[in-house]
């Protein structure tokens, strides 16, 4: 059972009401956001600490106050660089805001097909962007009778905000179709479904169609990780989920995220969340 996809396939909201909301501590399953894509759009505000994010390929370091809205089919991760950053995840069908209204349809269309490309830091470029992202979130974690009213509200005006300051570039070739970047969304779902076997350097590059010394050079370009850092990272995220949604042992876990040997699972686990596999299962989540 895949626990983490990297083409993430889980539902975000209900069929009704596509919008799902996500508040990272230290220490949640997904505190360290692995590389991925989906469909849908995604905002991301930063309470406190700092965080280093990518998108597709490009590195940004967002702090306090920062907000930042990425796009469908972006390839996008990140980590916090200390245990003080605390931050929000929002990922929304945009199709929402489509039905029945026909005021709004074109410009959300537009958005959707790519002809506008909304800027990622949007809070640095206006002091009104913030104000409703606080709004956005108190609704979305209250969840109190009307916050669906609240929520949709609020998205339509950030998308207001975003077109009246032109937060946006006109016409920006979306670059998510490029051949490589292409290239490494199949190897990143390939991760996501075999991340429990074996899996050599070699597999990795043919998946790409790249030499493996070219491979490690541009995977690491897009992810700061080398592919096997990158594999073993993503293992011990799928053990994390794991541990604090399922009632698994360790030792089903070590099976299960592709390690053979359990003292190198422990060794590995500790390597990047900082504790134990045991020290995480005694966490209240």
């Amino acid at each position: 059972m895949k626990y983490l996809d990297y083409k993430e396939h889980r539902e975000q909201g209900t069929f009704n009401f596509p919008i799902a909301f996500y508040h990272q501590l230290p220490h949640s399953p997904r505190y360290y956001m692995p590389y991925h894509w989906h469909h849908h759009y995604e905002l991301i505000r930063i309470h406190s600490g700092s965080f280093q994010l990518t998108l597709n390929g490009a590195c940004k370091n967002c702090q306090e106050g920062d907000v930042i809205f990425i796009s469908d089919g972006v390839l996008h991760g990140g980590s916090p660089q200390d245990h003080s950053c605390v931050y929000d995840c929002i990922v929304f069908d945009l199709q929402i805001l489509m039905k029945d209204n026909h005021a709004c349809a074109k410009a959300i269309q537009d958005i959707m097909d790519h002809r506008i490309i909304i800027q990622p830091l949007l809070s640095r470029h206006s002091p009104l962007i913030l104000p409703i992202i606080e709004n956005l979130t108190s609704a979305l974690a209250g969840r109190r009778t009307g916050y669906e009213f609240m929520t949709q509200g609020c998205l339509y005006q950030l998308l207001g905000i975003i077109l009246q300051e032109k937060l946006y570039e006109d016409n920006t070739e979306n670059l998510t179709q490029s051949g490589r970047l292409d290239s490494l969304k199949k190897v990143l779902s390939f991760i996501s479904e075999n991340y429990s076997h074996d899996i050599s350097l070699d597999t990795l590059a043919k998946v790409a169609g790249m030499n493996p010394k070219y491979f490690c050079r541009y995977f690491r370009s897009m992810t700061r990780r080398t592919p096997i850092d990158y594999l073993n990272y993503y293992r011990i995220e799928c053990a994390c989920e794991m541990l604090s949604t399922k009632n698994v042992s360790i030792r089903n876990a070590t099976i299960s995220c592709g390690f053979n040997d359990e003292s190198y699972f422990i060794k590995t686990f500790h390597k990047y969340k900082g504790i134990t596999p045991k020290q995480y299962l005694k966490m209240d989540f």
